[in-house]
């Protein structure tokens, strides 16, 4: 591992940080007061304070095998975890788990972990770790869900998904575990449950000196929360999931706070006061150690640059100035912060060491970060954008991104989302930059109704700004020719976005593979 130096720690006054820097933040004004025992919840938590080649990116989406036979036997491989409950799924219960890691002799014990959950930019933020923590010459597993494109995306060995004969016979090596553990328990194993379990088992193999681990949904009962780590994230909680989650933050972060472990640390993102209630009340029920963005760390400034921007960071240990980062938006700037605390806390910077991580080796790392789908420009004149944002949070988010790094004065939307979300909200956050928008779907069943989403989109943009098409590859064709309507030089664009997986079918369209 690479040696980190050693240097004084630039001190500060939290008081003397403006309103920005507040847990509470993003309250709307007419939010309640923060709670009185806010106090004594931080009084009773403790506080942090305080060049790798990287892996080329066209290995972030791995293509489909180029062995017909692996190619095949791959696909018989999904069928199969594709037969047992999707992800969407829900039996709040770790009991398959915790069968099934016993049936393997513990795996996930046999390395340490970084568990991430939140509502939004989990992924992203997983990825920002994974990237630091190679520049600092640990060998890194990384579990990621959904997948943009290929189902053996999700597991990564050293800053790259895992090859498609690894993935098949690690499953194929799991199957009769799982099976015995199928058969002594009420349900089977779901879809999630047995490649987390492949993960796990994968990451012992190898073996990795840390694993990065994002949260299916919620934490509590998500079925990588069989681990212990030691830092525990939470990103930005928001309303999603609120059927099976919590119909405000702090419900839903009583749920996510369930990561957070006995002794650990837990890094904060900037939350809504409930939320940050909850999370705050649970690090000091576990005795873990706290950093929160806007108090122990956090962007102390951003400029737009060419291709991205550039951050100054304040991390645990001290600043970190000329970080250039390749993702666009504000939001993104933030995941960076969260990022590097985490992996500060993991070096145990801010609590045992007064240092900072190598600047150099820091900016190396995310200067090569990439988050496909996120933000992602896949054609030019006119630009084609791809974004994930999948519930309204995340669409403010983007909708913002959008209007300081891109020139769009046309912009074309592409939007499918699936229809357990709250598609009013979605479309709602991105009518103001949006001109026009082309409503589709993609080939799930969990897409929403085409027609029923277009009626909803009427209501938001009115009748002249909506287009319908029913297949994806028709509405990919038709925004693109709207806005090359517009001209060469009009600024004209189209956002592919309302979900993961009509991100990565945009994606297979586009030729991007």
């Amino acid at each position: 591992m690479t040696d980190l130096p050693s240097g004084d720690r630039d001190d500060f006054d939290p008081d003397a940080d403006d309103a920005a820097h507040d847990l509470d933040d993003e309250r709307t004004a007419g939010d309640a007061p923060r709670e009185v025992d806010m106090a004594v919840i931080e009084a009773g938590s403790r506080t942090l304070r305080a060049g790798v080649a990287p892996p080329s990116a066209s290995d972030d989406v791995p293509r489909r095998p180029a062995d017909p036979a692996v190619d095949r036997e791959l696909r018989e491989v999904e069928a199969e975890l594709l037969a047992r409950w999707p992800e969407t799924k829900l039996d709040p219960s770790l009991a398959r788990m915790q069968a099934v890691m016993d049936v393997l002799g513990e795996p996930q014990r046999g390395y340490p972990s970084i568990h991430i959950t939140g509502t939004n930019g989990k992924t992203t933020t997983a990825r920002m770790v994974e990237r630091l923590l190679l520049a600092f010459e640990l060998r890194v597993g990384r579990y990621t869900s959904p997948h943009v494109q290929a189902i053996t995306e999700r597991i990564s060995l050293d800053g790259t998904p895992i090859g498609a004969e690894r993935f098949i016979e690690t499953y194929r090596d799991l199957q009769p575990y799982v099976q015995m553990v199928d058969a002594a328990q009420e349900h089977r194993m779901s879809f999630f449950e047995v490649i987390t379990a492949m993960a796990y088992a994968s990451f012992a193999d190898a073996p990795v000196d840390v694993a990065v681990v994002e949260v299916g949904m919620g934490g509590s009962w998500d079925a990588t929360n069989v681990i212990d780590a030691q830092v525990a994230v939470v990103t930005p909680i928001a309303l999603d999931h609120t059927d099976r989650l919590g119909s405000t933050p702090g419900e839903i972060a009583v749920e996510k706070s369930g990561i957070v472990k006995k002794g650990a640390t837990a890094v904060f993102a900037r939350q809504p006061a409930d939320a940050a209630h909850t999370l705050l009340e649970r690090a000091v029920r576990e005795d873990a150690t706290v950093a929160r963005e806007g108090e122990e760390f956090g962007v102390l400034s951003r400029e737009v640059a060419v291709g991205g921007q550039m951050l100054t960071l304040r991390g645990l240990g001290g600043e970190y100035d000329q970080v250039f980062l390749p993702l666009y938006g504000e939001h993104q700037a933030q995941n960076a912060a969260v990022a590097l605390a985490a992996v500060e806390a993991f070096f145990g910077i801010g609590q045992v060491h007064r240092r900072t991580l190598d600047l150099d080796t820091v900016r190396a790392a995310f200067a090569a970060v990439t988050s496909p789908g996120r933000l992602e420009v896949v054609r030019r004149s006119p630009s084609v954008v791809l974004d994930a944002a999948h519930n309204p949070a995340g669409a403010q988010a983007t909708a913002a991104a959008i209007r300081e790094a891109f020139d769009f004065t046309h912009l074309v939307g592409v939007v499918s989302p699936s229809r357990d979300k709250d598609v009013r909200g979605l479309l709602e956050a991105f009518e103001p930059v949006l001109a026009e928008v082309v409503v589709t779907r993609n080939s799930t069943s969990r897409a929403m109704d085409v027609d029923e989403l277009a009626a909803l989109a009427v209501e938001v943009f009115g009748d002249e700004r909506v287009q319908v098409e029913p297949r994806l590859d028709d509405a990919l064709e038709a925004a693109i020719t709207l806005a090359e309507d517009e001209g060469a030089y009009a600024g004209a664009g189209v956002l592919v976005t309302g979900s993961v997986i009509t991100v990565g079918e945009a994606r297979l369209l586009l030729g991007r593979s």
